[in-house]
């Protein structure tokens, strides 16, 4: 994008994710319809896009362009999305409303919305595998994905979330760890993409990993926040879901104004760690200010 305007950036990135990931879906007529219309209802629904963006203001921050940072900003779109479509199912969450609509399994059935998520974690390590990056790049970008998304990562913090719902109580080493892996593998990981795209030295690419998992806590932890805060309208989910649910959140462990500041605390680690890397990191600490400064 031209222009050197960090609000300006993140807008044209927004804009050319949506049209990306409307391109990977429209264009796919070898896809059965209705597995396809079942795929594009959550993907094409909006959203922040915080983690594909974040890969683009990594991969700026290490000296790489749009281009080589496209295919890993579409990779973990798809991988959080089809963790969305998951996570609303009847046997985990069982949520009818996301983004602002309604749940896919509500618009399609509880199979069809499995398959579309099956069908989006597959088409996010195929567009990687087509990347026009040079190949131990790609190879790189894979692993990272995959062990953000896998046992060690997403998934994990998904059955240990799980597992603790409903206790009778739950410690702060508990919350932490559950959202380490469940939300901050894939912001921690879309840090790294960014700076692997841009073929960044192995020292910078772990730093920026690190200040995306200082970041993923600190979000999760405003995530938690707004559970208790905000309206159903506000959030484009329901509200109150989690508390009512007995899940392990920062707030259950430490209460709400401590979460609220280590939120900020966190945020302020994550700032001054990013004025220390070499690129231009503007875009990236807007990001993180978002990330926590925000209603939804």
């Amino acid at each position: 994008m031209n222009g050197t305007d960090p609000q300006e950036l993140i807008a044209g990135w927004r804009e050319a994710i949506d049209r990306w990931l409307g391109q990977a879906i429209a264009g796919r007529e070898d896809l059965p319809s209705p597995l396809r219309e079942a795929m594009a209802h959550p993907l094409m629904a909006g959203g922040k896009r915080l983690r594909p963006l974040l890969v683009m203001a990594a991969c700026r921050a290490c000296g790489g362009d749009e281009d080589a940072a496209r295919a890993p900003a579409l990779a973990v779109e798809m991988i959080h999305t089809y963790s969305l479509v998951h996570d609303d199912l009847p046997a985990m969450d069982d949520d009818d409303l996301r983004r602002g609509q309604p749940t896919t399994h509500v618009v399609y059935g509880e199979a069809m919305a499995v398959l579309a998520g099956d069908a989006l974690h597959t088409l996010a390590f195929e567009t990687l595998a087509e990347a026009p990056l040079p190949p131990e790049r790609i190879t790189r970008l894979v692993l990272t994905l995959a062990r953000a998304a896998g046992a060690g990562g997403m998934a994990g913090g998904q059955a240990l979330d799980l597992e603790a719902e409903g206790a009778a109580s739950v410690s702060e080493e508990q919350v932490a760890r559950i959202h380490r892996l469940k939300t901050g593998a894939l912001l921690a990981a879309s840090h790294r993409m960014g700076a692997e795209a841009a073929g960044a030295e192995p020292a910078v690419v772990d730093e920026i990993e690190a200040i995306g998992g200082v970041i993923g806590l600190a979000f999760q932890i405003q995530d938690d926040v707004l559970d208790m805060t905000a309206s159903t309208e506000e959030l484009g989910k329901t509200a109150g879901k989690d508390a009512a649910a007995g899940k392990a959140t920062w707030t259950a462990a430490v209460g709400l104004d401590e979460a609220r500041r280590r939120a900020r605390e966190l945020l302020g680690q994550a700032l001054s760690r990013i004025e220390a890397l070499p690129g231009a990191t503007a875009p990236l600490a807007r990001l993180a200010r978002l990330a926590i400064d925000r209603s939804k």
